[in-house]
């Protein structure tokens, strides 16, 4: 009776949290489909939020983020970016190697535009149903640099951002290298939010270099957090790091709230990370 019980409830849990996520399919301006995950709030929506996953990923990643910002009355889409996900990276892994292959895919330019397309339909599909004026564009990897670029930074590989959101979310972001130039970011005046780990290496660099957007971004609601023993893949729900997901949340969350009172001021300290704010 106990376990059929158990059973009942966790059935009852999962319909619920299930009945929160919808799996949609967009058409963007090229005619190609975008698959994206929707997770509805249960209130009326007090801003938008639109999640780019890294090379290989997919719209089923970075729940630990979508639903915990649902839960906060976000309506939150993570986008499915299939030129750039595992469907073109796996072949590339096979052929190439694991590091060349990502240097490769993180720096082509067509694969940057057809997330721009990506995020534009998601976006288009979100106007009419949240119609709170916040926007915030959260990216992690090469989803940061999808991030970065939107928003304006300087680059190498001649792509121009429309910087379409109010605020700007970068987990692991790149620093200047094979994609951004020396003081790329020197221009970006929206509210930024950086967030990376002492062990979030870069392909051709360490975690330190993973800062230097915001030793570049001008004064004025830019956040820079440095998690300890953080890891690149950490950001992304795997390695089974509650501490890191609960500190991207809980600072994501409180400064998303400043940006939307205008007040984006100095945060609580959170323990287990150093914060930096400008």
């Amino acid at each position: 009776m106990r376990v059929a019980r158990i059973i009942l409830l966790l059935s009852i849990f999962a319909s619920g949290f299930s009945s929160a996520q919808e799996l949609i399919t967009l058409i963007r301006q090229d005619k190609k489909n975008v698959p994206v995950k929707v997770y509805k709030p249960n209130n009326p929506c007090v801003a938008t939020a639109i999640i780019s996953h890294g090379a290989g990923g997919s719209e089923n990643g970075y729940e630990y983020l979508a639903e915990f910002l649902r839960q906060q009355q976000f309506l939150v889409l993570v986008v499915g970016h299939k030129q750039s996900g595992s469907e073109v990276l796996n072949p590339m892994i096979l052929e190439k190697g694991l590091i060349p292959a990502l240097s490769e895919l993180i720096t082509t330019a067509s694969a940057y535009q057809a997330r721009f397309m990506d995020i534009s339909a998601a976006k288009e599909w979100a106007s009419p149903h949240c119609v709170a004026p916040l926007k915030v564009l959260i990216g992690h990897s090469m989803g940061a640099a999808t991030v970065m670029l939107e928003a304006g930074a300087e680059n190498k590989l001649g792509i121009t951002g429309v910087d379409g959101f109010d605020a700007y979310v970068a987990l692991s972001p790149q620093g200047v290298g094979t994609i951004f130039v020396e003081d790329a970011w020197k221009s970006i005046h929206k509210p930024v939010l950086l967030l990376t780990g002492t062990q979030d290496h870069e392909l051709n660099g360490t975690w330190q270099t993973r800062t230097d957007a915001f030793a570049s971004l001008p004064v004025g609601c830019k956040w820079l957090g440095v998690i300890n023993g953080a890891t690149h893949m950490n950001f992304a729900k795997r390695g089974f790091s509650r501490k890191t997901e609960n500190l991207v949340t809980q600072t994501t969350l409180s400064f998303l709230q400043g940006v939307a009172a205008n007040n984006c001021v100095t945060p609580k300290r959170l323990k287990g990370m150093r914060l930096r704010v400008k």
